[in-house]
């Protein structure tokens, strides 16, 4: 694959958009549909933030498809991108036991918030059942 058929496919891209743009009511079609799609994605992200799993990364999935329309959005992105990264060096930078701490405390965070969200949404104490099932009662 040469260099300029990465080039290529992104200017047919940016193309297709701007055909669509062109349009008064194009337009407002793609950002309507941008702006739907991109809030559904970014609700199902914060439904999942409690839960183990990729909830963050649905959450700035969806804060792409927004970026595709809105300029808040690409604002938003790039100031996440530029803090996660930042975040993630920082981390890089530290001791072994550092890292194993900084993951500790995490875990621990997200063990609480699943905790806390399944109690007050369903009432069941996860702690008192795992309890139980390790002591055998």
């Amino acid at each position: 694959m040469s260099q300029s058929e990465p080039l290529a496919e992104e200017h047919s891209r940016r193309g297709v958009l701007d055909r669509i743009r062109a349009n008064p009511s194009g337009r407002l079609a793609l950002k309507i549909g941008v702006g739907a799609l991109g809030a559904v994605v970014v609700a199902v992200g914060i439904v999942l933030i409690p839960f183990p799993g990729p909830g963050w990364a649905i959450v700035i999935l969806g804060l792409a498809i927004w970026a595709v329309e809105f300029h808040w959005a690409r604002r938003l992105l790039h100031f996440t991108k530029k803090h996660v990264q930042s975040w993630t060096h920082w981390v890089l930078r530290q001791s072994l036991p550092m890292r194993a701490l900084i993951g500790l405390v995490g875990f621990a965070f997200i063990s609480a918030v699943v905790w806390l969200s399944v109690r007050l949404s369903t009432g069941v104490d996860l702690a008192a059942v795992i309890g139980k099932f390790v002591t055998g009662g």
